[in-house]
């Protein structure tokens, strides 16, 4: 339960990085919404991986290569499966609020997130 705690603060210290990055992009440089995103999720999923790791999970026994590879995947796939899972709902349920498949989306993005992380990223099997 302390690991589940510990990676929801990692997760809202991940958007708060997130968030603030993507404000500062907009405001300081000419980037717009999309491009300034693509960095500002590079970055957050950058520190929440070095959270995680030294706050949530441990380090691998793994490369820092392969292990930053595996939690970026995982990273990815995790987005992936919010979106499918929110387009879904909201496609197969037309009168359900947007907000509601949000908040469905997001907690099993973060069932599958934490597992992949847990297990594929740091479950230090080689």
């Amino acid at each position: 339960m302390k690991k589940l705690i510990r990676f929801a603060l990692v997760g809202t210290a991940g958007f708060a990085v997130d968030a603030g990055v993507l404000w500062l992009l907009m405001h300081l440089t000419p980037l717009g919404a999309f491009t300034a995103r693509i960095f500002a999720i590079a970055t957050a999923m950058f520190t929440t991986w070095m959270l995680n790791r030294a706050f949530t999970f441990g380090a691998s026994t793994r490369t820092i290569i392969a292990e930053g590879f595996r939690y970026g995947s995982v990273g990815i796939v995790s987005a992936l499966v919010n979106y499918a899972i929110y387009a879904g709902l909201l496609l197969t349920i037309p009168a359900l609020s947007p907000f509601i498949a949000l908040i469905a989306a997001s907690l099993a993005a973060m069932v599958f997130s934490f597992l992949g992380y847990s297990r594929f990223v740091f479950g230090n099997k080689g």
